[in-house]
């Protein structure tokens, strides 16, 4: 188990408290007739957790029994931290429901020790990282907007929901940024869709570049966007948005026929528990807001209050 990884092998973890088993794979491995794999070693519950959710491997090995906690545990763990690295789970014995559990639990495939073989083994991985891959496209089609690669308005109804939720259980602040394209339907009727949906892209590149890796931001619908911003106070959230209407109006956006387009944008801020108690209170006080600075002119900002939520 060398720590050189050549650039065509996958990196492989395997978690198993028995030495002798991480050696019979190793020897496995060799003689894969496609595939070829680093393999990683981790002999305990803790350290396999935390090299499974390092990202720094493309699929694991599990073993059920690991000393006095087991692999069911270790993958509900590591599901519920948002691991995404297949996971293909070793059993004792084919008879019982232990593999129904880890499948259930997210487990890509499962392998009985005493049945498996070279073929065997590179094919369960082959498939753990086929399906993984077409999990992941079907996840990122059915939360994605395909234009602008932002999330979708449905995902963030559903994530608006959810820290509604953590906010009102631990009692921290988070603020909700609605932002829309000024006059977006005379860029469409002058220079057509094509140029419309670059704006629309140059936007959402401009405006995820002062996120974190916390916030969300996802197209609302047309012209629209909607930024979260995770564990802000008001007056830090106030200065993120206001980042957001600068970067669309100091920079023109340049076309592919070369003209310089001037483009501005306005947006509405909300922020949660101060003017919103739920989610839909939040999405409506932030609505609001946006299109009073749509009133007020355009190109700006503006916060909603209490008395106006």
């Amino acid at each position: 188990m060398s720590d050189a990884v050549s650039l065509d092998q996958r990196r492989l973890l395997l978690i198993d408290d028995d030495r002798l088993q991480a050696r019979l794979v190793e020897q496995q491995l060799k003689v894969f007739r496609r595939e070829r794999f680093h393999l990683e070693w981790a002999a305990t519950f803790e350290e396999g957790l935390q090299r499974l959710l390092s990202g720094d491997h493309e699929v694991c090995l599990l073993d059920f029994q690991l000393g006095e906690r087991d692999g069911l545990e270790l993958i509900r763990q590591a599901k519920a931290a948002g691991c995404a690295v297949p996971i293909v789970f070793l059993t004792a014995e084919s008879s019982s429901d232990i593999d129904i559990e880890a499948m259930n639990a997210g487990a890509m495939d499962y392998l009985v020790k005493g049945e498996i073989s070279p073929p065997i083994l590179e094919r369960s991985l082959r498939y753990a990282l086929k399906l993984s891959d077409t999990l992941a496209e079907l996840n990122r089609l059915a939360t994605r907007d395909e234009l602008t690669g932002l999330l979708n308005r449905r995902e963030l109804n559903r994530i608006l929901l959810e820290e509604s939720d953590r906010s009102a259980r631990f009692g921290r602040p988070f603020s909700l940024v609605m932002l829309d394209l000024d006059h977006f339907k005379a860029v469409n009727d002058k220079y057509g869709h094509a140029a419309g949906d670059l704006v629309l892209q140059e936007t959402a590149t401009r405006i995820s570049k002062h996120l974190r890796r916390t916030d969300r931001v996802a197209r609302f619908g047309g012209e629209e966007i909607a930024v979260l911003l995770i564990e802000l106070d008001q007056a830090q959230a106030v200065e993120v948005a206001q980042r957001f209407v600068d970067e669309v109006h100091d920079q023109p956006y340049a076309l592919r026929d070369g003209t310089a387009l001037a483009i501005t944008i306005s947006a509405g801020l909300a922020t949660l528990p101060f003017v919103a108690t739920t989610d839909l209170e939040l999405l409506e006080a932030a609505d609001t807001a946006l299109y009073q600075a749509k009133r007020n002119g355009r190109d700006r900002l503006e916060i909603a209050q209490l008395d106006s939520a």
